[in-house]
């Protein structure tokens, strides 16, 4: 099937929206753009690991946090200021010392209501927080679609591997496809433990406190994963992105020039591990996915392609009573791609500042320094050849911060 029949076809399936042109650009035929979207909120501070202040670090960690650099199961070192989870060893850490992966650190959006929907939404729309209307008919991703459907690139072809269109490629300004390629995993709640310590003091006077003891945990234990289940909007796990991720690839450089994919998850309020356990096996699943969507697509396509990973917001740089984190404000965004600019990859960029408690946001979490609008309209700027005009109509009131990442 010729590219242009196939556009054709997704147009007149019930999932595709209809089409309308904007203002003309000069895209770059062949690039390739996909955002991953972590919902849930997913702990920046265990991925990137604040090495350069790891005493403050480490007194406010002293159960999830990441061994130093040269311990076993260290972190990774990048630079004198930071490192990598070590579930990244194998996956995430060749490809940055290629130079064609990135990190932005305090990176996000300045909506300060630590609320998982209003945050997702607001960044799928691509509007300011205090935006006085939100209009979910149009996501960001959709009007760059458009933006660029009316210059060279007249056929270009977007697509979410979800189940359902996304509020970030809604809208009429390009026709945009949805197909979920893995169903979503959900984690179940094992017992077998449970029943075996609770069978130990049968028959004696500990026997009905030790069943109420599990009985609380279980409820406890049920509604942080009703929690998180919510957070993730039906999102695949990265166990199941891990899975996906190649076949994501062939339709990518084959077929699609935009894509998005979300990854639920990571609302570790409880027990998320350090460099063993339950974050780190969600890193290393992730890790995995976004390596073997690399190596599929091929050295030629690799280079014109730009993967970004980003989520609502961060979370406390405190750990909690329960071994995980909550709700907080600044994060890490990714950047990875065959083509990225020497003096971007291979290094944290953007605006950054010593990490202590006298820098935290409110006492609790990182600040945000690189708004993600401002972050993604200058990506796609150097991208596409975007103008200032251009981007406005992507990301209406914000000004383009050009962090030479391509």
């Amino acid at each position: 099937m010729q590219r242009r029949h196939l556009l054709q076809f997704i147009a007149a399936t019930p999932f595709a929206g209809a089409a309308a042109r904007v203002a003309a650009a000069p895209a770059a035929e062949g690039t390739k753009l996909l955002v991953v979207f972590l919902r849930g909120a997913y702990d920046c501070t265990s991925l990137l690991v604040p090495t350069g202040n790891s005493d403050f670090y480490y007194a406010s960690r002293p159960n999830i946090a990441i061994p130093r650099p040269g311990a076993a199961d260290g972190a990774l070192p990048l630079d004198t200021d930071w490192g990598l989870h070590p579930a990244l060893a194998q996956s995430v850490l060749p490809l940055y010392q290629r130079k064609q992966a990135a990190f932005i650190a305090f990176a996000g959006t300045d909506d300060l209501t630590r609320s998982h929907f209003e945050t997702q939404d607001a960044i799928e729309l691509g509007v300011a927080p205090d935006s006085a209307q939100r209009d979910y008919r149009s996501g960001f991703l959709n009007r760059l679609a458009g933006v660029l459907g009316a210059g060279p690139l007249a056929d270009v072809s977007p697509i979410a591997f979800t189940d359902q269109l996304p509020i970030v490629l809604r809208g009429d300004d390009a026709k945009a496809a949805n197909m979920a390629l893995a169903g979503v995993a959900r984690q179940g709640i094992d017992a077998r433990q449970s029943q075996i310590i609770a069978s130990m003091y049968r028959n004696t006077a500990l026997a009905q406190p030790v069943a109420e003891g599990f009985q609380v945990r279980d409820e406890v234990v049920r509604a942080m994963q009703a929690e998180m289940d919510a957070a993730s909007r039906n999102a695949m796990s990265p166990r199941g992105f891990e899975q996906v991720a190649r076949r994501m690839a062939l339709l990518m450089r084959d077929r699609f020039d935009i894509g998005f994919v979300d990854v639920g998850g990571w609302d570790t309020h409880v027990g998320q591990g350090a460099a063993k356990g339950y974050l780190a096996n969600r890193f290393e699943e992730l890790g995995r996915g976004v390596a073997g969507f690399a190596q599929e697509m091929g050295d030629t396509a690799w280079r014109q392609t730009v993967v970004v990973v980003v989520s609502e917001f961060g979370r406390t740089f405190r750990e909690n009573g329960n071994r995980g984190t909550d709700h907080g404000h600044g994060t890490v965004y990714w950047v990875l791609g065959g083509g990225l600019a020497a003096q971007a990859g291979g290094r944290i960029v953007g605006e950054q500042q010593a990490l202590t408690q006298a820098t935290l946001f409110q006492n609790r979490d990182y600040p945000v320094l690189n708004e993600y609008r401002a972050v993604l309209g200058g990506l796609f700027q150097r991208m596409y050849g975007l103008s200032a005009a251009q981007v406005a109509q992507v990301f209406g009131g914000a000004t383009a911060k050009d962090l030479r990442l391509v």
